[in-house]
């Protein structure tokens, strides 16, 4: 049993916005995708997809896109929301969605933490930025930390070691989203998993150790579209 991840695959498979229209390493990308998660993913695994899944303005725009997932190998694909996730509305009607389209390997990862084995859990939150300093960013940071903070509490109360999964990287270049940042330093946490950054901004993607702490920026094509085996 491995565990991996990949975020913003930005699927569009049921609606006309396909990201081939950037060329460069998106072209092709679907088939890329599936063919990389196919040569590296087993029936048995985890793969977390941290956001910026499909362009569906709704659950069921989205419906094809979430199929494609669901038929790639993997016991578990647990998504959690990104800035793009139109589609998302609650978790209890997400989950009452997949049930009734037989979805049954997509999981919500949304003020919980899934336990990966004795060892680790599976945290995670949208978590959000505030380069300008505006106070409709702090309300909604303040509330991404809680979030954060409820999937990391219970993890660590299990005896577990948290895995953090965000959709923004909690440190850009030389800001620092400090809400978010805290509560990873406050339960000590180790790994952090982003994704969100695209094309020429990745020259200021944290990727690597940084405070102590490892980060790694997952988005699709700064991974060319094959899942980083996290364990």
């Amino acid at each position: 049993m491995s565990l991996y991840c990949i975020s913003d695959p930005h699927l569009s498979l049921s609606c006309d916005k396909p990201m081939d229209v950037f060329g460069g390493r998106w072209q092709d990308y679907v088939q890329k995708l599936e063919t990389n998660w196919k040569e590296c993913v087993k029936e048995e695994d985890t793969v977390v997809i941290p956001g910026d899944i499909s362009w569906g303005m709704n659950l069921n725009q989205s419906l094809a896109d979430f199929a494609f997932i669901n038929s790639l190998p993997g016991k578990e694909k647990i998504i959690l929301k990104g800035n793009h996730d139109y589609f998302w509305t609650s978790r209890v009607k997400m989950e009452s969605f997949f049930e009734e389209n037989s979805l049954n390997t997509l999981k919500i990862l949304h003020n919980n933490f899934f336990p990966y084995d004795e060892n680790y859990g599976i945290c995670g939150s949208r978590g959000w930025i505030n380069e300008n300093g505006k106070a409709q960013d702090k309300k909604i940071l303040d509330r991404e930390a809680l979030r954060l903070e409820a999937s990391i509490k219970p993890c660590v109360e299990s005896g577990r070691e948290p895995l953090v999964f965000l959709h923004y990287p909690p440190i850009y270049a030389e800001t620092v989203c400090n809400e978010i940042y805290d509560v990873i330093k406050r339960y000590g946490v180790k790994k952090v998993f982003y994704g969100h950054i695209h094309g020429l901004s990745y020259r200021y993607a944290i990727d690597g150790v940084y405070d102590g702490i490892d980060f790694r920026l997952v988005s699709c094509d700064y991974l060319e579209f094959k899942p980083v085996k996290i364990f």
